[in-house]
């Protein structure tokens, strides 16, 4: 059997995978088992932040292996307690942090929270959470049901809990909110949903209204955050103050980790969460790692630089091809083309593909873009020759 047979025949059919073996990777080029190299405009759905093969990172996370990979969180972890620290000063808040193993998780933690929350502040119990409709929690079973597309809510998979609620837009929340609401779950930019940024002064004004009234503001940044939108988070682009802030992917740069930051500290009493494998010493120390490698990307002024000449890049491809594509949109590092139709996204991601360049899908008609943040000007240039010459290739 070769290495496709052997796929399809012992691992669970969950993806439509492309069948190309990639053996190493260097910064935002990949190569397969032929040494063809390919570029990156994906880093594995916005994770690998800080490039394949980062020396590094690799020395941080070798160092930490050869010492202790994991105890548990019946002891104390330095590199945890010293990530809490770091993500509480990068943030700006006042926040403490659990550490989970993906999105998916700090998305449901972030529910817990808020369920307590509701418990024991109010005469009456709270628990409902709004979401956006085209909005992208994860896929366990609660954040499935906290994703507001009808398309996850398989009959397969019910029952679902209760408990969650979907406004089509921002302005709809308000008209959403009853005696039993809890909280207001936001991606600022839906990854999955489009890849378009919400409007700052709505943000806002949603922000101070439900501040007002004592309801949670729960942002998920698991792929908007750690520096995708150009800043720490894009709650700081947006000048708010979240009662939760959740993180994944690009934190631990390939190394799976999630977060859940929240202003309420004392919240949690032991017992009442936990993870076995959750901020444990080999992803902690790569999150220490990967932050101090971005934040001196940050403050050299060269990531400012990528994402402008990453943006100009693109609105080359829009003037070129109007044919083919809208607009252009997202924040950062976090893009996308509007095609005009959804076959044309397909076609755009096939034959991008072919010209060895990878991209994404988002939403109905979007193709995404999510390059490694270390991305370098040679890397950019080259993937937009290759996605030129893809795009050449479709009437």
């Amino acid at each position: 059997m070769n290495l496709e047979e052997i796929d399809k025949s012992f691992v669970l059919n969950t993806y439509a995978r492309n069948y190309v073996n990639f053996k190493y990777g260097r910064n935002a080029t990949l190569f397969d088992e032929n040494r063809e190299n390919y570029i990156d405009f994906t880093s594995g759905i916005g994770v690998v932040s800080v490039g394949h093969g980062n020396e590094d990172l690799a020395n941080a996370i070798s160092d930490q292996i050869r010492n202790i990979t994991h105890i548990s969180n019946l002891y104390l972890i330095e590199p945890q307690a010293l990530l809490a620290e770091k993500l509480s000063k990068f943030s700006g808040f006042d926040v403490a942090t659990f550490f989970s193993n993906s999105g998916a998780e700090a998305n449901e933690g972030a529910v817990k929270i808020a369920r307590k929350y509701g418990e024991i502040n109010f005469d009456s119990k709270k628990y409902k959470i709004i979401t956006l409709e085209h909005s992208f929690h994860g896929r366990t079973i609660t954040t499935v049901k906290a994703t507001g597309q009808k398309s996850m809510h398989s009959p397969n998979f019910s029952p679902y809990p209760d408990g969650f609620d979907y406004a089509k837009n921002i302005d709809e929340v308000y008209s959403k909110i009853d005696d039993e609401t809890v909280a207001v779950m936001l991606e600022l930019v839906q990854g999955e949903g489009g890849v378009e940024p919400f409007e700052k002064p709505k943000v806002q004004e949603l922000a101070k209204f439900l501040k007002e009234r004592n309801i949670l503001l729960i942002i998920d940044e698991v792929q908007t955050g750690i520096y995708r939108s150009g800043e720490f988070l894009a709650t700081n682009l947006y000048e708010i103050k979240p009662d939760i802030i959740t993180l994944a992917k690009g934190l631990g740069g390939g190394v799976p980790i999630g977060a859940i930051m929240t202003t309420l500290k004392d919240i949690f009493s032991a017992g009442d969460h936990g993870s076995t494998f959750g901020g444990n010493y080999l992803s902690t120390s790569a999150s220490l790692k990967v932050l101090d490698i971005l934040e001196n990307l940050k403050d050299s002024g060269v990531l400012d630089k990528t994402i402008i000449h990453f943006e100009e890049k693109l609105k080359e491809i829009i003037k070129e091809f109007n044919n083919l594509f809208i607009d252009e949109v997202g924040l950062g590092l976090m893009r996308g083309l509007t095609a005009k139709s959804s076959e044309i996204q397909a076609e755009v991601i096939n034959q991008a593909f072919k010209q060895r360049v990878l991209v994404l899908k988002s939403g109905k008609n979007r193709v995404r873009f999510l390059p490694p943040l270390t991305i370098n000007k040679e890397e950019i240039d080259e993937g937009f020759k290759r996605l030129r010459d893809a795009l050449l290739n479709i009437n």
